[in-house]
C-alpha cells in the first residue's frame, strides 16, 4: 500500500467518523426535541452520506490499490 493511498484512507476514516457522529447527534438532539427545527430530510442525507464516505472508505482499502 503506497504512503498517499494510507493517507487517503487516514482522512476517509476521519471523515466517516465525523460524519456519523454528527448523524447520531443531531438524530439524538431532534428525538429529545432540541433541534426540532431541522427537518427529517436532512438527517436522512447525513445518513447517506455517511454511508457513501464508509463504503467509498472500504473500497479504496480493499479494491483500489494504487
Amino acid at each position: 500500500m503506497s504512503p498517499s493511498s494510507s493517507k487517503l484512507n487516514h482522512r476517509l476514516t476521519q471523515v466517516f467518523g465525523i460524519f456519523l457522529g454528527i448523524t447520531v447527534a443531531v438524530w439524538v438532539l431532534r428525538g429529545l426535541g432540541i433541534l426540532t427545527f431541522i427537518p427529517g430530510g436532512v438527517i436522512l442525507l447525513l445518513f447517506l452520506a455517511t454511508i457513501a464516505v464508509g463504503i467509498l472508505g472500504h473500497l479504496q482499502r480493499t479494491w483500489w490499490r494504487f
